[in-house]
């Protein structure tokens, strides 16, 4: 059967003239946001503290008490230094408030798949609809069963801690990478197609993951237009650009990143290289073979147009790429808790974010349009992806503290356990916060010092194996499911809207059993 479906199918596009409103309304938001979320943290504990002095018999605060309104009151920068926003541990009932999260994640795998809501659910707004009411129902939750304090902390916790830094950094490399035309149509050989996944492969670490995705799929689609069976080049593509790809540095994908901010040395992850690149050829030598195999089941017809189109390639837009380095030095210099390098300057919350959002609107305002007409560009994949993880995000808040509670108390203590353990969480739960609860549990196991321990720039230190660990399985692992990493949808909503007809969650699934997990225990078996 053919992997192709005709254009009527396809979703509408987003009115690219509302785009850079929506960007002005997002900075506004976040102009607005960052003093309050300077205080949120200290305040919540502040009204918790007090709260808990005024029900002793006298009114008074114990000596424990003063030391944590001080604390609270310290401010977001100190919890930061010394290792992140305080919890409220697993909430009462915790069962319950793990349902949203799972109930989303079926209709995310089941909704697409049954004839009566399948075209509903190409809409965003009702992908919003639903994702953002589950992530709500977990906030009510947390209100119901431990007050509203600590509803407002996972609020915190969830948008501007998580989903806030997040979804910005995947926009603007979505946004400036589609201002990069590469355009032509080579013949779409296995030895071709492998070239495009190991190009954006060994590229991934330096401009992101997403980055890479963006750049380099349209070309891919473009090049095999004329075969049929494009399903499993989408898919080895996602599994080697998208995730596998990003592993040398800390900009390469959010959970290395999120490590880079709690200590990590920014160089410290090129030691990863031998399981990269191992990973890596195996990958694209199964996939050079199955699409040999593949490719002789296309009709002569397919065959003969694919011979007969043929365009060199040629990239237009080159003055993204500088936009593209500036997202890069803002991802690594760009930290609210660390001073600029060479200065005593700290950057205020939402810089970041605010600089990459501003490297965005150039890439809009000096491209020219035809380029982004050219790549068929729209903003349908990365709403998508926006609208599905901030319920994602908010909904998960409940996983993930019992995760972060009981993580001591699971027996991990290999890098084997870290590395299977986070990587099948983050299969599910999203790599970047799953990668850091078991930082957290491995970071409360370290001695002070000792063989094989590393030093954090924070002060704090950490196994080196079991870092190895996780990172790994964070990272390739997030190529296991459509929602383990950010760019897996957008990557196959792009391809939907080419034309390719993408398998289901599951289906996809099948793929990354079948590939992935038994690469995975080669993994294991050399290098942990």
């Amino acid at each position: 059967m053919s992997d192709t479906v005709t254009d009527h199918h396809l979703p509408s596009r987003t009115n690219p003239l509302r785009i850079p409103n929506i960007i002005a309304l997002v900075v506004l938001v976040l102009l607005v946001l960052a003093p309050l979320v300077i205080d949120v943290h200290g305040e919540a504990e502040v009204v918790q503290i007090e709260s808990e002095a005024a029900a002793s018999p006298d009114g008074s605060m114990s000596a424990e008490l003063t030391d944590a309104l001080a604390d609270a009151e310290a401010g977001p920068a100190d919890h930061d230094e010394h290792g992140g926003h305080d919890d409220h541990g697993v909430p009462p009932y915790w069962q319950i408030g793990t349902i949203p999260f799972v109930v989303l994640l079926l209709s995310i795998a089941v909704l697409p798949l049954l004839r009566s809501t399948m075209h509903w659910w190409e809409d965003n707004t009702n992908r919003l609809a639903v994702a953002l009411g589950l992530g709500l129902l977990t906030v009510v939750f947390y209100a119901v069963v431990q007050g509203p304090v600590a509803a407002l902390l996972a609020i915190e916790h969830a948008i501007p801690g998580e989903y806030i830094p997040f979804i910005m950094l995947l926009f603007s490399l979505y946004v400036i990478s589609g201002g990069i035309s590469i355009t032509g149509d080579l013949k779409a050989t296995p030895t071709v197609n492998a070239g495009f996944i190991l190009v954006g492969t060994l590229i991934a670490s330096f401009i992101g993951t997403t980055g890479a995705s963006m750049l380099l799929i349209r070309p891919l689609l473009e090049t095999n237009r004329e075969r049929k069976h494009v399903v499993h080049t989408v898919v080895f593509f996602i599994f080697l650009v998208s995730n596998i790809g990003g592993t040398l540095l800390p900009i390469g994908d959010p959970p290395l990143f999120l490590g880079y901010l709690r200590g990590v040395p920014f160089d410290w992850t090129l030691v990863l290289w031998k399981e990269w690149a191992f990973l890596g050829v195996l990958l694209l030598v199964v996939y050079w073979i199955w699409d040999s195999i593949v490719v002789r089941r296309e009709t002569p017809l397919d065959a003969a147009l694919d011979d007969a189109i043929r365009r060199p390639l040629r990239l237009t837009g080159s003055v993204n790429l500088l936009l593209l380095l500036g997202v890069v030095f803002a991802v690594a210099l760009l930290d609210p808790s660390k001073p600029i390098p060479g200065t005593e300057i700290h950057a205020f919350p939402f810089c970041r974010e605010l600089v990459m959002l501003g490297l965005a609107g150039a890439s809009l305002a000096l491209t020219p349009s035809g380029i982004r007409e050219a790549n068929r560009f729209n903003y349908h994949a990365i709403v998508e992806v926006a609208a599905l993880f901030v319920g994602i995000f908010l909904s998960m808040q409940v996983p993930l503290a019992v995760l972060k509670a009981n993580g001591a108390e699971l027996g991990l203590e290999s890098p084997t356990h870290f590395f299977w353990l986070t990587g099948i969480l983050s299969s599910f739960l999203d790599n970047a916060p799953t990668y850091l609860v078991f930082f957290q549990t491995a970071e409360s196991m370290t001695p002070a010092a000792g063989e094989g321990i590393l030093d954090l720039q924070n002060g704090g230190h950490i196994p080196e194996d079991l870092l190895t660990g996780m990172s790994l399985g964070a990272v390739f692992m997030g190529a296991n499911t459509y929602i383990g990493n950010g760019p897996n949808f957008m990557v196959k909503s792009i391809a939907e809207q080419s034309g390719v007809r993408m398998p289901s969650f599951f289906g996809y699934m099948v793929y990354s059993v079948l590939v992935l997990i038994p690469a995975m225990i080669l993994v294991n078996w050399l290098f942990l």
